[in-house]
């Protein structure tokens, strides 16, 4: 069939939604038959819940690793993937997924990205995990311009501009830190409720050098109102403890305050579901709909358990049965130690 033009309408083998532990093993195992694909993921970066919730964290129950923290855990993945050339959309979500006449799935990410598939893999974890907003009247106009959410644009530029990071954790703590001292900024503002910052000692005495030099100012209050002039945000209204108001002169807003998951549109993608869980088959980990897979938290089977080894031995079944579905044959099984189909694949000469 003539598939018709759109904007930005890209073809793949496989869309992979969630760059989670999951997401990523998913990738290789996809890597190892000669399927190539695309990532897309909520988050400006790879690594999931693993790196949000438990960056610093020590896991204990990764095969072969003793312990290593969840930053890590997506460092070594990101590393295995890396001779399959994934292409990544970070910052993205999947705003509708349709199955197509001719078998294929059209993916459309938030950012207006189309991505024409052969076959789908769900490893969205409980949901996409995307910035809580600030609930204050007319501030969504200046949402991408002069105000954002966890982390700056890379290209953004904060030379000689106010910058105010909004938050109370130690993710708000660390980017107010990284800012002062890069020295760019005409002015680091730390804006909370109250004078007191979770985060670990080691930042907290950062923070408290970095306000002794005046490269900091911590403001205590909250934000109740903004003022604008013209099309650009001029400055937050806040109130203090005591109940006194002022305005808060500022050029950019990086609110960091933390990160909810929502399950968002998978919902309405007419996947059969069981408590907002998408309910899979354990040969192949495949959904209600052709094509489409489900591997991690996301699904639901009798037996399962909620574990990322779990999840790394679904996206090893659901690889195997989407290559068999888009060959139309079985596929045989090799071995990554004396495969030179695989060594080639990996970019690895073979063991002497």
């Amino acid at each position: 069939m003539t598939v018709p033009s759109l904007p930005a309408l890209q073809e793949t083998d496989a869309v992979v939604i969630g760059a989670g532990p999951v997401g990523l093993f998913q990738v290789f195992q996809l890597g190892l038959q000669g399927i190539t694909a695309h990532v897309i993921d909520a988050l400006p970066h790879a690594g999931g819940q693993c790196v949000e919730l438990y960056g610093d964290k020590p896991i204990y129950d990764i095969p072969g690793v003793p312990v290593c923290t969840g930053r890590e855990l997506a460092a070594l993945l990101q590393r295995q993937i890396e001779p399959f050339n994934p292409h990544w959309h970070l910052g993205a979500l999947v705003a509708t997924l349709a199955p197509q006449p001719d078998g294929r799935l059209l993916v459309e990410t938030s950012q207006g990205v189309q991505l024409l598939a052969r076959a789908v893999f769900i490893a969205a974890g409980v949901g996409a995990f995307v910035p809580r907003t600030l609930k204050v009247e007319g501030i969504e106009r200046f949402v991408g311009t002069q105000v954002h959410y966890q982390n700056l644009p890379r290209n953004q530029d904060v030379a000689r501009r106010h910058v105010v990071v909004h938050g109370g954790d130690e993710p708000a703590v660390a980017r107010a830190v990284e800012l002062a001292e890069q020295g760019l900024a005409a002015r680091v503002s730390l804006l909370h409720r109250r004078d007191v910052f979770q985060a670990p000692d080691g930042l907290l005495q950062r923070l408290q050098q970095l306000r002794d030099a005046e490269r900091i100012h911590v403001e205590a209050a909250q934000i109740t109102g903004i003022e604008a002039a013209g099309d650009r945000l001029a400055a937050l209204q806040l109130v203090d403890a005591d109940g006194s108001t002022r305005a808060l002169a500022l050029d950019l807003l990086l609110a960091v305050l933390g990160i909810s998951p929502r399950l968002g549109p998978i919902a309405d993608w007419g996947l059969a579901m069981d408590r907002k869980q998408l309910v899979v088959d354990t040969e192949a980990f495949r959904t209600s709909v052709p094509g489409i897979h489900a591997v991690g938290d996301i699904n639901t089977y009798p037996g399962k358990r909620k574990l990322i080894l779990c999840g790394f031995h679904e996206a090893t079944l659901a690889a195997f049965g989407a290559a068999e579905a888009l060959s139309g044959g079985k596929v045989a099984l090799q071995y990554t130690t004396t495969s030179p189909r695989l060594h080639q694949l990996l970019g690895v000469s073979p063991a002497a």
